[in-house]
Parts: C-alpha cells; sequence; structure tokens
C-alpha cells in the first residue's frame, strides 16, 4: 500500500476548519471558524516539509528565522532584506502616536522606507519589544539579567543527549494582556509560543505547542520556519534532524480565506524538497541565511490571501 503524503495532514486540518465553530476577534470584528487541540507530524528525514500545495514564501521563512537566531527585536534586519512580514505591528504602534500627535502622520509604504534608510528612525520606530528574538536569547531575568534560552539548550544536549528539559518559551506573563503593567504589554500576539527540542534514536527532533494558528496563511510558513530550526540545531550538534512535531490550541480559518482554503483543497500535493548546507557551522553564531539552499522545490503557485492583523493586546479588554 502506497504510503500516504505527510502533506494530507496538513490538508485535512485545513478542511476540518471549514466547518469549525464561528468566532469573532474582539479586535477586529473579524469572524473565523476553529477547531482546538490538533497535532501533526512530519520525519524531515523523509523531506523537508515546505508544503506544496501552494508555495510557501522561503525566503521570508530563512530571514525571519535568522532573526530569531540571531536575537533581534528591530525589523530593519527584515527591511534590508526586502521581507515585509511584520511591518504591519511596528507601523501599528507609530499610527497611535500620529494619532497623540507625537510623530507627522505618513503611509505605510514611507514608514517602511525611512526605516530601511535612516538608522536612527528605525532604532525609534522599528524596535518591537518582549518578540520572540528577545525572548529566546535575551529573556528579561528578574535581577537584570538576560537568559539565553536557545543556546542553553543547546549545551544542555551537548553535555545530556537524554535531557528532558530542553524547551524554550516566549510566554512571559509580566509582558502580556492585562497581567502586564500599564504601558509594558507587547503589542502583538505571541501566538508559536514554546517549543521542546529532544534526541530520539541519536536524531533531533522538535516539538511546537502554538496556542493560536492562522492554518491558511500562518501553519504553512511555522512548519518550514520551526523544521528548519530542527535542522540548523542538528547540524549545530554534529547530528541528522528526526521529527517535527505540530501541536495546536486553537486553529482557525478566516471568514475572508475560504474561497481560499478551497481552491488549495483542491490540488494533489508534490514530492516534498530537501535541505543542504553550502558551508559547515557548529554554533549560533556561526551561521548564516545564505548557507542554507532550498533543493527541489516545485510547488503549486501561489495563493493570495489578505492578513488579518488580530489578537494580542486590545484596549477595550485589557486596560
Amino acid at each position: 500500500m502506497e504510503k500516504r503524503h505527510p502533506e494530507y495532514q496538513y490538508l485535512d486540518l485545513l478542511r476540518e476548519t471549514l466547518t469549525g465553530e464561528e468566532q469573532v476577534d474582539k479586535g477586529t470584528g473579524v469572524k473565523t471558524y476553529s477547531v482546538f487541540g490538533r497535532q501533526i507530524r512530519f520525519d524531515i528525514s523523509d523531506g523537508f516539509p515546505m508544503l506544496t500545495t501552494k508555495r510557501v514564501y522561503w525566503k521570508g521563512v530563512l530571514h525571519e528565522l535568522f532573526w530569531f537566531l540571531s536575537g533581534q527585536s528591530n525589523i530593519k534586519y527584515l527591511v534590508d532584506q526586502d521581507v515585509h512580514i511584520w511591518d504591519d505591528y511596528p507601523y501599528k504602534l507609530y499610527v497611535e502616536k500620529v494619532e497623540k500627535g507625537l510623530v507627522a502622520a505618513m503611509g505605510k509604504d514611507a514608514f517602511i522606507e525611512r526605516i530601511k534608510t535612516d538608522a536612527s528612525f528605525a532604532k525609534e520606530h522599528g524596535e518591537l519589544r518582549h518578540i520572540y528574538g528577545e525572548l529566546w536569547r535575551r529573556w528579561p531575568a528578574s535581577d537584570g539579567r538576560t537568559v539565553d534560552q536557545l543556546q542553553w539548550t543547546i549545551d544542555e544536549l551537548r553535555k545530556d543527549a537524554d535531557a528532558h528539559n530542553t524547551l524554550v518559551t516566549s510566554w512571559n506573563p509580566e509582558y502580556l494582556y492585562a497581567m502586564a503593567r500599564p504601558g509594558e504589554g507587547a503589542r502583538f500576539p505571541i501566538c508559536h509560543n514554546l517549543y521542546q527540542l529532544n534526541i530520539k534514536k541519536g536524531k533531533v527532533c522538535l516539538q511546537l505547542y502554538q496556542r493560536s494558528a492562522d492554518v491558511f496563511l500562518g501553519v504553512p510558513f511555522n512548519i518550514a520556519s520551526y523544521a528548519l530550526l530542527a535542522v540548523i540545531v542538528a547540524q549545530i550538534l554534529g547530528r541528522e534532524p528526526g521529527e517535527f512535531i505540530h501541536t495546536f490550541g486553537d486553529v482557525h480559518m478566516y471568514e475572508n480565506h475560504r474561497a481560499q482554503v478551497e481552491e488549495q483543497l483542491g490540488r494533489e500535493p508534490k514530492p516534498f524538497p530537501k535541505l543542504r548546507f553550502t558551508e559547515s557551522f557548529n554554533s549560533l553564531e556561526s551561521f548564516k541565511p545564505e548557507y542554507v539552499e532550498l533543493v527541489d522545490y516545485e510547488p503549486h503557485g501561489s495563493i493570495k490571501a489578505e492578513l488579518t492583523v488580530a489578537g494580542g493586546y486590545n484596549k477595550a479588554l485589557h486596560g
């Protein structure tokens, strides 16, 4: 019997959201259809899980992950790489300053151009506090230290391949929602909030817990990103990658993505691509995005859909 293509796990989840429970995002008023508590898993040794039923934005996956890995929290790096997946978040904060009369009004395109060309402007307006890169590599400790969670997990696995404690969290209640002090709350949603590394049969496995998942736009990107993280950590440790396990809390489809979801569900998966490294590296600091090459990725065409900037801090709910 022919083995079922692993991408069908994702397509099954996508199809399930079509008849999920109707809910409404309180911040935007946008309707979603959602299910709760699901899991999919991929054996990376059988192929890199870049979904093929629509083209996944590889350049964005690669540079966003490097942005996280290098502990950065200013979008200037991404803008300089012509990756614009985070542009909406600092611009939203800038617009709030405009409404308070603190800065001059400008459109988003002009704002992003200033981020790219004006380092002092980028330093002031391109910074996003309490986000993944900061929390992975510079977690703010109560005594003023910063804690490098990701480096610690790598060091721990070097010392003890049987370790069960190597996890990284981005969920810091001190900076979230109404739990934060006034003015200290993170202003965008921490969605993929916890991952654990583990070595099984000599291979590096990674499990992600994602508390909130935009199944059409976000999840294909998240799968590729965290599978790539597993491959990079495996390379640093001198091991092979094993499984990527993706565990979900709320999985939802936005109402305005329904037509695109139905289009994708009409497509058959193609073979997964492979990854290879063009240069060797054995540490986070020696890794560079240009060392990664995606081989034999021949997906179906892109399916465009509008990003909804939803979730996270809501002044009406959280004060």
